[in-house]
């Protein structure tokens, strides 16, 4: 999934606050990247406009999507257009494979993680970022939200050992975007005229909130879910 919209263009500190998982998402793909080995076969499996292609500079990148999600979207920069319920690579074929926001938009999401198991060499790393309590996109592709357990049980189920399960932020963030969310409802035609009526009710208390995320210790709150994982050797 592509992040654009005039949120995603502030100043990243500022977009860090509003938009945490997807900036923790962009961080840990960036670690993830930096460290493999250079040369490594990397799997980004669902990568749509392959937007995270820059960080694996010295790697082999390997886009692959089914180019449905989104009419609007330039898939040019793909590797391959395949099901990742069939992925046309042989066995043990990556050294790594990330897997971001796109299982949710999977009728067999199980499937497709075992075949994505299935292309890694054995010990190889897997990056998965999920939803937890999102809004519905990429309509009508978006079937699935998951919890931490429910991640869990498909990466063992699929050949893989959980080394991490990392909630994207606890009660308060997930608060502070809802409300920002709420904004959209103030867009088009004659509801323009209450969009700045709206901002200035969401706008303060949505940027206030997250600094009492602190609070939230369980995380069972959470826009969504970040795991790192390895394929069973």
């Amino acid at each position: 999934m592509k992040y654009t919209g005039v949120a995603y263009r502030l100043p990243r500190p500022l977009r860090r606050h509003v938009l945490h998982f997807e900036v923790e998402i962009e961080d840990a793909v960036a670690a993830f990247a930096r460290a493999l080995p250079a040369g490594a076969r990397v799997l980004d499996a669902g990568a749509g406009e392959a937007q995270y292609a820059p960080h694996f500079a010295g790697r082999q990148y390997v886009g692959v999507d089914l180019g449905i999600g989104d009419a609007a979207w330039d898939y040019r920069g793909l590797s391959a257009i395949a099901d990742l319920t069939a992925l046309p690579f042989p066995d043990a074929a990556f050294a790594a494979a990330l897997h971001i926001v796109t299982l949710e938009h999977l009728r067999e999401p199980a499937c497709a993680l075992a075949e994505i198991a299935r292309t890694l060499a054995p010990g190889a790393p897997l990056l998965l970022a999920v939803p937890h309590e999102w809004e519905v996109h990429q309509a009508p592709h978006d079937f699935f939200r998951y919890t931490r357990y429910g991640v869990a049980y498909l990466l063992q189920k699929a050949g893989f050992e959980t080394d991490e399960i990392h909630p994207a932020g606890g009660y308060f963030r997930l608060l502070a975007r809802r409300l920002l969310n709420g904004l959209q409802f103030f867009t088009g035609g004659f509801r323009w005229l209450g969009f700045i009526p709206a901002a200035i009710l969401v706008v303060p208390p949505a940027l206030i909130l997250p600094f009492f995320d602190f609070l939230d210790r369980d995380r069972n709150f959470t826009v969504g879910y970040i795991c790192v994982a390895r394929k069973r050797a």
